[in-house]
C-alpha cells in the first residue's frame, strides 16, 4: 500500500489532507482513484485511509484506522557526522534513515576539509531533508528523521552529554559496541569523524565529556562506511534490525 507523510495540521479526527507534490504524485504518477487506500504517517502514527477526492493541490482522505508505526526502532539514535567532502553526506543521510536513525546532525570538526558557511549550507540542507523524506518513504518509516544545521564540536559534546549512551567511533580503537550496554527506549549518540578522523585533542575532550570511544573492527573504515556499520551493529544489538 502506498505510504505518504502529512503535517499534523492536516490531520483531523476523521479526515486527512495530503497536499503539495504528493498530491500531484497520487493523481498523476500513481493514477490512483477515489476509494483507493493509502497509508499516511505523522510523528510515528500510521493512518490507513480511503481517498475521497483528488486534485493537483490536495487529496482528501477518510481515516479508516490508526495506530503506532511498527517499523520504528525502540531507541532514538542520533548520528553526529563530521562534515565529509563532496556529496558523501547525501549518501550517509539516505543510509542512516534506512537503518533507523532518529536524527542526523552534521558537525564541524578540526579535520573537516569541507567547511561550508551557513548560507551556502542552507540550500544543501533542504536537499538533505528531501533525501531523508524519500528514504523514509522507501523503507517504510513512520517518521521522517530530521537533518539539522551544522553544529560546532562543542555543541555536539553538549548534546551528547545529555543522552543515555554516547559513543565516538575512533580510528585508534576502543571498546566493542557489544560492551556498551544499550537498552530499549534509550537516547543514543554516535559520533563519526570526517575523512581525516579526529585529532588527539578532540578525542580526549570526548572522553572527558563521558563519551565512550569504540572500535569498528580491525580495518579502518571510510567516513561514509563507518556510520552504516555503527548504526547497523547498534540496531542489531538492540533487536531493531
Amino acid at each position: 500500500m502506498p505510504k505518504f507523510f502529512a503535517d499534523k495540521t492536516n490531520i483531523g479526527e476523521e479526515k486527512i489532507i495530503i497536499d503539495g507534490s504528493d498530491a500531484v504524485h497520487i493523481g498523476r504518477s500513481l493514477r490512483m482513484r477515489l476509494g483507493d487506500e493509502i497509508t499516511v504517517c505523522c510523528d510515528g502514527r500510521e493512518y490507513e485511509c480511503e481517498i475521497l477526492t483528488i486534485s493537483d493541490t490536495a487529496v482528501e482522505c477518510r481515516i479508516l484506522s490508526a495506530g503506532d508505526g511498527v517499523n520504528e526502532a525502540d531507541i532514538r539514535l542520533t548520528l553526529f557526522q563530521a562534515m565529509p567532502k563532496s556529496d558523501k553526506l547525501e549518501f550517509i543521510v539516505q543510509k542512516a534513515v534506512e537503518l533507523g536513525a532518529y536524527r542526523i546532525c552534521p558537525v564541524m570538526t578540526s579535520r573537516c576539509v569541507s567547511r561550508p558557511d551557513a548560507k551556502g549550507f542552507k540550500k544543501k540542507l533542504d536537499r538533505l531533508n528531501k533525501i531523508a523524506l524519500e528514504a523514509a518513504k522507501q523503507c517504510g518509516r513512520s517518521i521522517v528523521p530530521l537533518v539539522t544545521e551544522i553544529i560546532s564540536f562543542d555543541e555536539c559534546l553538549d548534546e551528547m552529554a545529555q543522552m543515555d549512551k554516547a559513543v565516538i567511533c575512533y580510528e585508534k580503537g576502543g571498546r566493542n559496541l557489544k560492551e556498551i550496554g544499550f537498552e530499549k527506549n534509550q537516547s543514543i549518540g554516535v559520533f563519526i569523524g570526517s575523512e581525516g578522523g579526529f585529532d588527539e585533542e578532540e578525542a580526549q575532550k570526548c572522553i572527558c565529556a563521558g563519551i565512550t570511544p569504540i572500535g569498528l573492527g580491525r580495518r579502518i573504515l571510510r567516513c561514509e562506511t563507518a556510520p552504516i556499520a555503527a548504526i547497523s551493529i547498534i540496531m542489531n544489538i538492540t533487536d531493531n534490525m
